[in-house]
């Protein structure tokens, strides 16, 4: 059969979808979960990546929104409300639109990659930039929902973490079992309480014997959960985890905690150097905050936290072609040459 979407395929583990739910698709989730094998080998490790950058709108948003719109439809909601560093607005604005209903998204500015600010745009949602950061955006938007009735669908809505655990059962349908570990980006800490909830449930269901451990990586310039304190100004290149005070704070700890992983920070450089890594070796293009999971993997090796020869997936949350300029600003010049096959031998000998 065709792939007709996470509802219809998870239906069973989706006890929120009733036969009243109005299914809001883009046919998101399968996506591939790629064996590393280059990076993997210098490591010492059996490395997969979940590139869920190949979802509709390029992240991993897309399965909590699939959730969350349905749900928000089925309740006659005619508009919806986020906070965004980019991702979340994009597929909010997608998702709405694929519904018939109004999207408004509030996003910090200046504070957004140029493609996440496109989509949210293009698929037709009112863009509101706010003099502040992604903590300031979602206060605003907890007491819009209030005062107006608008249905927020950032991660504080339940539907969208009962979206996004369907990554993790993709994850064990594809190896046959859970992975020993798990590597993941954290901003707001919905996607790991997310991925928790979901390998619990598998093994529930008893369709995986064990569960892996969460290691959740942060950028070293907003880690709220590595120094347990809020970030009042966070900063970080990796703009979709520039997030200070995580709404899904004690979720996540307690998934860290339950797993027996642990959440770490990287910094800037150790982010870039990651971004480039699982390109150039193993050609994933994943935005920056996708490759702190591969900064937080190295460092977590050579600290001896993830043994050799471990089977471990690390988490891309979205595609790299979400935020070129990053690319283009971190990499060397292209040449300029004649079109002569001299000028182009100059550059291949």
């Amino acid at each position: 059969m065709a792939w007709e979407g996470i509802i219809r395929h998870y239906r069973d583990y989706l006890p929120i979808i009733t036969n009243k739910t109005p299914i809001v698709t883009l046919l998101e989730g399968n996506t591939p979960l790629i064996r590393a094998t280059n990076l993997g080998k210098e490591l010492g490790i059996d490395l997969f990546v979940k590139f869920e950058g190949l979802n509709p709108t390029g992240s991993f948003k897309d399965r909590g929104m699939t959730v969350a719109i349905s749900k928000a439809l089925e309740k006659g909601v005619k508009a919806t409300i986020c906070a965004s560093t980019g991702n979340t607005s994009a597929s909010a604005a997608a998702y709405s639109a694929r519904a018939g209903i109004k999207s408004i998204v509030l996003i910090p500015k200046g504070y957004v990659a140029l493609g996440k600010l496109a989509q949210a745009m293009i698929y037709g949602s009112i863009v509101l930039e706010v003099e502040g950061n992604f903590d300031d955006a979602l206060n605003v938007v907890r007491e819009a929902s209030e005062e107006l009735g608008i249905e927020i669908v950032n991660s504080i809505n339940p539907y969208r973490l009962e979206g996004q655990k369907t990554a993790s059962f993709e994850i064990c349908d594809a190896l046959g079992k859970a992975p020993d570990i798990q590597v993941m980006p954290v901003g707001n800490a919905g996607n790991i309480t997310a991925y928790w909830m979901g390998y619990k449930q598998y093994k529930e269901a008893g369709k995986i014997n064990s569960l892996p451990k969460i290691f959740g990586i942060q950028a070293k310039g907003a880690a709220p959960l590595v120094y347990n304190r809020v970030f009042e100004k966070p900063e970080t290149i990796a703009t979709a985890i520039r997030i200070g005070n995580p709404a899904r704070w004690q979720e996540a700890i307690k998934a860290k905690d339950e797993s027996g992983g642990k959440i770490i920070d990287v910094t800037d450089e150790e982010i870039i150097e990651g971004y480039k890594k699982i390109a150039s070796k193993d050609g994933i293009f994943v935005e920056p905050a996708s490759a702190a999971s591969i900064a937080g993997l190295i460092k977590l090796v050579n600290l001896g936290d993830i043994p050799k020869g471990s089977l471990v997936v690390a988490i891309a949350t979205g595609n790299g072609l979400k935020d070129p300029n990053t690319a283009i600003s971190n990499l060397p010049p292209t040449f300029t040459v004649k079109p002569s096959i001299e000028e182009v031998k100059k550059f291949i000998q």
